[in-house]
């Protein structure tokens, strides 16, 4: 599992500023600078990193890694060719002046530009892997491919209709369930990102996060305006029954009641975290709803909650929170024990500006979202099982080099000492 200690508030600060020193060090940082003759020019289309994305790990060597970041996505690749000015412009003709038509170089096709993430809320991921990110701003759902890095879209007004996206969820047979906020109801898309269906739009007042029980075919949506967990048929999106308290106007905060829930995730045995973002803390119910237990409290320390929204579940049973107000992502046991966490408030990878959401795949994968600007981060978690492997690989290894080196009996008989010396330095 992962390691914990108590520590003060002081010595987790201490703490973060020297993780976040160490993992964002630029490349050749300890190394002396070379120095450039005075005519040299940089080459402008040469690309320059200011640190090595690719070895940014949580916790830092030579502790045992269990969290290395892996790719951001923003949005769909640009083709700055297009803004650029000092293209040869054709020769205008005298009717197209006079007209005051500009000439086709001066002319962008909008329907060209290409879309970047704005304001991102629920993330999810499909069977084969595909990434999925809610976008409000855009008003669309953006599908990543981390294979091709190809980006498509499912856009408001044209493979369905949106009012104000928020949460996802993707069933076993990749249908993608989508909370509006506005239209107050869950949309149902088909894998061809047809709409088919919708519901809930007698029932529900603002909905959020949404996650889906596969086995037990139960649809959790989390009510955020009525304090409540809407529990749907995940086919016939019958209403089944409700997690909760509605109508107390936010004001409850007795156990297994909500004051403006917003994000909710499922482990293997149907058990369900929700957060309770007004109550600083995340509850725990059974698969039939009833409630088990709840840990967090309201403070600014790596170990409390200030705002918690996203939420997600991993193959070991570690509980992944979201605070989007200190900017962080949390790891914590079935206890609320703190295991380790990340981010802080930056555009950098590992950084996070408004982090909300978060999911955590069949492959271990996590992926974050963030509202300003837009982004989607791509993290591998080290699962327990790996970790343990890496540590004992480590341990024997430490074994093998302090295993001092011996020569053979023979040669150490018949040989004198220095050429005995010689023959072990080699």
């Amino acid at each position: 599992m992962f390691a914990h200690s108590s520590i003060s508030r002081r010595e987790c600060k201490l703490f973060a500023m020297s993780v976040l020193v160490l993992t964002l060090l630029p490349v050749g940082a300890f190394a002396g600078k070379k120095k450039q003759p005075a005519t040299a020019t940089p080459d402008p289309g040469q690309q320059r990193l200011q640190f090595d994305i690719r070895k940014i790990v949580w916790p830092n060597p030579p502790a045992i890694t269990r969290i290395r970041f892996l790719d951001m996505y923003s949005g769909q690749k640009i083709d700055w060719s297009m803004f650029d000015k000092k293209k040869q412009k054709p020769k205008q003709k005298w009717m197209d002046r006079l007209a005051g038509t500009k000439p086709p170089s001066e002319q962008i096709d909008m329907s060209k530009i290409p879309y970047q993430l704005l304001r991102t809320y629920g993330v999810a991921v499909d069977s084969k892997g595909n990434i999925y990110a809610a976008d409000q701003g855009v008003a669309a759902i953006f599908i990543f491919n981390p294979e091709t890095k190809d980006v498509q879209l499912i856009r408001n007004g044209k493979e369905a209709r949106f009012g104000l996206i928020n949460g996802l969820a993707i069933d076993d047979n990749d249908r993608l369930f989508v909370t509006d906020d506005k239209l107050r109801e869950v949309l149902v898309i088909n894998p061809k990102h047809q709409e088919e269906a919708a519901f809930g739009a007698n029932i529900l007042g603002n909905p959020g996060g949404v996650a889906i029980d596969t086995e037990n075919r139960f649809l959790y949506v989390v009510d955020t305006g009525n304090d409540v967990v809407d529990v749907f048929d995940a086919d016939t999106f019958k209403f089944l029954r409700k997690i909760g308290v509605s109508g107390k106007k936010h004001t409850l905060a007795d156990p297994g009641t909500f004051s403006l829930p917003t994000n909710i995730a499922l482990d293997r045995d149907g058990n369900v975290y929700v957060t309770d973002t007004l109550n600083a803390r995340v509850e725990i119910f059974d698969a039939e709803g009833n409630f088990i237990s709840e840990f967090g409290k309201r403070g600014d320390g790596a170990w409390q909650f200030d705002r918690p929204k996203g939420i997600a579940v991993d193959g070991d049973g570690h509980i992944w929170v979201v605070d989007a107000a200190q900017d962080r992502i949390k790891v914590f046991d079935r206890q609320g024990h703190l295991l380790i966490y990340f981010g802080t408030h930056g555009n950098y990878p590992g950084e996070f500006m408004d982090a909300f959401g978060i999911a955590i795949d069949k492959n271990n994968r996590v992926i974050t979202s963030e509202q300003f600007p837009g982004r989607v981060q791509v993290f591998r978690y080290i699962t327990d099982a790996e970790a343990e492997q890496a540590r004992t690989g480590q341990a024997q290894s430490v074994q093998a080099d302090a295993k001092p080196v011996q020569a053979p009996p023979t040669q150490a008989a018949s040989a004198p000492p220095g050429q005995v010396q010689s023959s072990a330095a080699h």
